[in-house]
């Protein structure tokens, strides 16, 4: 009997009649829900931010008074920074203040976070009574030191005084006036970092430092190679937001000093508020804060650059 070894026909392509387009993504209800998740914000950051930004860089390019008509006034505005020495005064003060006051701040943070982090009992109470400072109002927190600093009957030179140091004259001294601002600010914003670095600690795997002992490395050793690393976002994201901070300080430079004396405490804000709202230049003040908007944008972007030398991200 013979055998038919032809091969299969292949089978016809079927058609269908209706079309399955895939449905857009931003009509996917995943994709609807994240939408209504990030709405509020995406408002608020239009609104209170980004619109700002635009009004300010449009208020720039104009004399305006608040009173009168804006008239154009082109780039003349950022060409007055130039010549101007209060301007450049300003900006060497909120650069002083930054490179002293982050440092200082992040030591204090770190060193606290290191102690809380012992297995110390009643944690959450001395957690608590630290953070204090950081969530008092800022304008309560600098009366408070006006009073630490009265040179004859404040407390700081009082305890000085155990010591047989004369204090000087804080808020009312060239040379004293910027470090007695400094020392407030640490005290007042520590307190937020702390809370950041313990949660970084705190995240750590204890077998790292189980396996470092074994080994017989000492504790600076350990700190050196296991917490410094392993804590370095937490590190990062305190150094990113404490210099936007410190750039933008304006309030307890308002209230104990008033930016004296003379300019020696006058930061970048304060004089930005100045030529706004008590000399009503509003151009020439929109184009002082889009200077500082600059600064800002490029140290946090040469802080990213760097982030991938310095951050460990545990994967």
């Amino acid at each position: 009997m013979a055998v038919d070894t032809a091969p299969p026909a292949a089978a016809a392509p079927t058609t269908s009649t209706t079309s399955s387009r895939p449905t857009p993504r931003w009509r996917n209800r995943e994709s609807l829900t994240a939408w209504l998740f990030i709405l509020p914000s995406l408002i608020g950051f239009l609104i209170f931010t980004a619109g700002p930004v635009v009004a300010a860089g449009v208020i720039s390019l104009l004399d305006w008074n608040l009173f009168s008509a804006p008239t154009w006034a082109g780039l003349r505005n950022f060409a007055r920074l130039g010549p101007d020495p209060t301007f450049w005064s300003a900006l060497g003060n909120t650069a002083y203040f930054t490179l002293v006051s982050v440092p200082l701040t992040i030591l204090v943070s770190l060193a606290l976070a290191l102690l809380l982090n012992q297995g110390l009992k009643r944690v959450a109470v001395f957690r608590s009574l630290l953070l204090l400072p950081y969530a008092t109002i800022t304008v309560a927190v600098a009366f408070v030191w006006i009073w630490l600093y009265i040179p004859h009957d404040g407390l700081v030179n009082a305890v000085l005084g155990w010591f047989g140091i004369n204090g000087p004259q804080w808020l009312i001294s060239d040379s004293w006036a910027m470090p007695a601002l400094i020392v407030m600010s640490v005290w007042k914003s520590f307190g937020f970092g702390m809370v950041v670095f313990l949660a970084g600690l705190q995240a750590i795997p204890q077998q790292l430092y189980e396996a470092a002992r074994v080994d017989g490395t000492s504790t600076w050793q350990s700190f050196r190679n296991i917490t410094l690393p392993m804590l370095s976002p937490a590190l990062f994201f305190v150094i990113v937001t404490s210099i936007i901070g410190s750039f933008q300080v304006f309030d307890q430079a308002l209230i104990m000093t008033n930016g004296g004396p003379g300019t020696r405490t006058t930061t970048l804000v304060m004089y930005i508020y100045r030529t706004g709202f008590e000399n009503y230049d509003q151009g020439y003040a929109a184009a002082q804060s889009l200077v500082l908007f600059a600064f800002i944008v490029v140290i946090t972007a040469a802080q990213f650059t760097m982030q991938r030398k310095l951050v460990h991200y545990d994967n």
